[in-house]
């Protein structure tokens, strides 16, 4: 196995959790068992065989691996991907994939599917990513993976198993629908872009950034160039009901031993052990 790119796993439940995320340097996450990743800020090589990816928006450290994991998997005999991404930005990627074409002398097959906010897309007849717009300098999404299920409507429960099949066989439609918000990744944004979308707030994991920690630094400015702070999540902690929340894409300025110092002193239950900082 090829080892690239750093990457950190974390396993919740059924789940497992890989990527990494350094603000202003790369950022790539993947979830192995629902066969889909969020941002291509950089590629590791153990990645390549995920074919589905959603780019939450157009910055460098979010998307500059692109062409490097279409032309990976192409050299490798592998199936186009599906990588969703804002469809404000769709023109330009087919560019840039054209230019790396000529480059490169070499196909970049894939298909870019651009989408937008309140949008819906089914995956497969158990798993739906909604999209929700987030607060960013330029156009950005966040997206949340939802576990699709089909339940026996109330009324019927006390029922037969004869008695179900005779309605089913008579077309009666019996089942409700119900979704679990599995995972949710809000990629960067400031606080409104959290706050608007609450089903990331229900999500069992949220991947959510905080870029800045240290209290010398104004979070009016960091609003403003879309990012979050520390005191964000402070402020919100009762609203936050996901079994683990991932704090990524931290500043380069800060040192790891610096984040957790500061970190476990103004939130030393670490909303009750659900917080986790990737480092």
């Amino acid at each position: 196995m090829i080892h690239n790119l750093p990457v950190k796993t974390l396993e919740h439940g059924k789940l497992t959790i890989e990527g990494y995320s350094r603000a202003a340097v790369q950022t790539y996450w993947r979830i192995p068992e629902l066969k889909l990743g969020f941002d291509l800020g950089g590629q590791p090589w153990s990645f390549m065989g995920t074919d589905t990816w959603f780019i939450t928006h157009g910055h460098l450290d979010h998307i500059a691996a692109l062409p490097v994991y279409v032309a990976r998997r192409r050299m490798m005999k592998m199936a186009p991907p599906t990588i969703y991404v804002p469809v404000s930005t769709i023109p330009a990627l087919r560019e840039i994939l054209q230019q790396f074409t000529r480059l490169d002398r070499g196909r970049l097959p894939c298909e870019l599917v651009g989408t937008s906010p309140g949008e819906e897309i089914e995956l497969s007849r158990d798993l739906i990513v909604t999209v929700s717009e987030t607060a960013h300098t330029v156009p950005s999404l966040g997206y949340v993976v939802w576990e699709r299920r089909r339940k026996l409507m109330a009324q019927y429960r006390d029922l037969s198993g004869d008695q179900i099949r005779d309605l089913r066989l008579a077309g009666k439609d019996i089942t409700d629908e119900v979704r679990t918000p599995l995972v949710a990744y809000l990629g960067d944004s400031a606080p409104p872009g959290l706050d608007r979308c609450p089903d990331m707030y229900e999500a069992k994991i949220l991947i959510c950034e905080m870029t800045f920690v240290a209290p010398d630094h104004r979070r009016e400015k960091i609003h403003k160039t879309g990012h979050m702070h520390l005191d964000d999540i402070i402020e919100r902690r009762d609203r936050f009901q996901n079994e683990l929340i991932i704090a990524g894409h931290l500043s380069t300025r800060y040192h790891s031993k610096m984040v957790r110092n500061i970190v476990t002193k103004r939130l030393p239950d670490m909303l009750d052990g659900r917080l986790h900082l990737w480092l």
